[in-house]
């Protein structure tokens, strides 16, 4: 009984020294296949994307085959811009979604302009390209102004955290984000931060890296994702630990039905979701009613 009695005052004197300082002090969170303290994600990621910044579009190419453009055209006809919207598109640093929507507003503009009177369209349109990397944001700013978008102030370049934002309650029309959301800490922040800013009517969409459900495409999904990706990210960007933790946080990311069922748990009404290339990727949407 006594030896018992040591031992177990011993472990009790051991076992903090032996416990990691995230787990006495704060919550764990998962930076690919690493536990990490919730306070060191934030810092991590953004390290990650200073560092592939630079060869973000070149990689995203790449990686995908061209098909993330075709993935991201799908997304803005989801969201059915129109003249005059007040949006916020989300982790959009290097601006690809947000040319998209402009291009789609303008589009919308021109042909309504042979039925109706430039009058209906006084209410200047804005869209807020907003992420928390500086550097993926200069990338979309030297873009822009190659290609000679948003002179008018229609794009509006916003540093900023998806889970804190400095915009006020039910003051945006749309909301997307595109490839971001598995990087945060806080899903949930994320999600009641879009659900708070959206209008009434205003419609949230997620597109994001998702999971695969056939075993045989899954296998050699897997396989192209863990040998492939990393691969390229080494020979064209130099960098292949940031790639191998892009491909590990695709498998940490919440399944199809599980993330929809967070947009669900914010508020959003209507939320549905579209799978592309077997759930390669898919699309999740909701309704502020």
């Amino acid at each position: 009984m006594a030896l018992r009695m040591v031992a177990r005052n011993f472990r009790s004197k051991l076992l903090p020294s032996l416990t990691p300082a995230y787990m006495l002090h704060s919550h764990a969170t998962s930076f690919g296949y690493k536990e990490i303290p919730e306070e060191e994600k934030s810092k991590m990621v953004g390290n990650v994307f200073t560092s592939v910044s630079s060869n973000y579009d070149l990689m995203n190419d790449l990686m995908s085959a061209g098909l993330h453009r075709l993935w991201k055209e799908r997304l803005v006809s989801k969201l059915n811009p129109f003249p005059g919207m007040k949006h916020l598109d989300m982790a959009g640093g290097t601006g690809d979604v947000a040319f998209r929507i402009l291009e789609s507003v303008n589009s919308v503009r021109h042909k309504a302009l042979r039925d109706m009177l430039e009058d209906n369209f006084q209410e200047k349109t804005q869209i807020y390209v907003c992420d928390i990397n500086p550097h993926m944001l200069n990338v979309g700013k030297m873009r822009a102004q190659e290609g000679g978008l948003g002179e008018d102030g229609s794009l509006v370049w916003v540093e900023g955290d998806a889970e804190a934002l400095n915009f006020e309650d039910d003051s945006i029309d749309g909301y997307t984000i595109a490839f971001g959301i598995r990087n945060v800490t806080h899903i949930e922040k994320v999600l009641s931060e879009a659900y708070r800013v959206l209008k009434k009517g205003g419609r949230f969409l997620c597109l994001e890296l998702s999971h695969v459900e056939n075993p045989a495409f899954k296998q050699f999904y897997d396989y192209y994702s863990f040998s492939v990706i990393p691969t390229i990210g080494e020979l064209v960007a130099g960098d292949r630990d940031s790639y191998q933790y892009l491909v590990e946080s695709i498998r940490k990311f919440p399944s199809q039905e599980k993330f929809a069922s967070l947009i669900s748990e914010a508020g959003f009404q209507m939320v549905e979701y579209e799978n592309l290339v077997g759930g390669v990727v898919a699309i999740h949407s909701g309704l502020k009613i």
